[in-house]
């Protein structure tokens, strides 16, 4: 008799899974008027988002149903969640008009995993995005919840750049800016480790000094700086943008 064995694919899978159920709590909280919590949900769904393609890699599992799953689990923790949530928090007092601009980071978002998952080409290689990823654009709208939200509306001047800030960021997610993904640390010098490691601390001190505060800053600083370095190619340099978004 064979032994039962749980397959190595399963513990990449879980992850995924948990991405989806976070997911799922977010949409609940924000139903429910919990906007904060629902926001937070969001950003414990990024975090499983995070590690479940690191566990794949480390177990040797990657694969196109790895892939696939994780655009499912993606489509509904920074789709359907961030739309419906700042659609509760903000957009609800806007009517019809209030529900098809919440509507477009779920639309947009949906258009960006599915051109990814046609434009995989080696699910073992980590290549730059080309467009700002999903996640990024839900935890920019769950930080301005998050973070600037009194409990009964968005605070000013945050609650003026709603409206700009949700139709930018769909934008974006179905343009062809590029964003860099994480390094590979084993394939940097030791100096470039240690001004990584140097300036992760640092970060981590500012979020915890400004109570998670500044992290919805890098996030805005992150987006601005592919989108300025894209314009700056476009403007001074075109051959270099070409080679940029090859």
């Amino acid at each position: 008799m064979s032994k039962f064995r749980i397959p190595k694919s399963t513990i990449p899978n879980t992850a995924t899974s948990l991405n989806i159920l976070s997911g799922f709590l977010a949409i609940i909280f924000a139903s429910e008027g919990n906007f904060h919590l629902s926001a937070l949900f969001i950003f414990i769904a990024t975090f499983f988002d995070l590690i479940d393609g690191l566990l794949a890699r480390l177990t040797k599992t990657a694969s196109m149903f790895g892939v696939e799953l994780d655009s499912l689990a993606d489509i509904v923790s920074f789709g359907v969640a961030p739309s419906f949530l700042i659609y509760k928090a903000y957009f609800i007092d806007y009517g019809y008009i209030g529900i098809l601009i919440s509507s477009l980071p779920l639309i947009f978002g949906a258009l960006r995993l599915a051109r990814f998952n046609v434009q995989v080409e080696d699910i073992k290689i980590k290549q730059d995005f080309f467009g700002l990823p999903i996640p990024i654009s839900a935890i920019t709208i769950a930080s301005i919840v998050l973070f600037y939200h009194n409990g009964i509306s968005i605070i000013k001047p945050f609650s003026y750049i709603i409206l700009p800030a949700v139709i930018i960021l769909s934008l974006l997610m179905v343009s062809n800016i590029r964003y860099n993904t994480l390094p590979k640390m084993k394939s940097l010098n030791l100096f470039s480790k240690i001004s990584i490691y140097l300036g992760a601390l640092i970060l981590i001190v500012l979020v915890y000094l400004t109570e998670g505060e500044a992290f919805f800053y890098m996030i805005v600083f992150h987006i601005l700086f592919g989108l300025l370095r894209h314009i700056y190619f476009m403007i001074f340099n075109s051959s270099d943008l070409k080679m940029a978004n090859k």
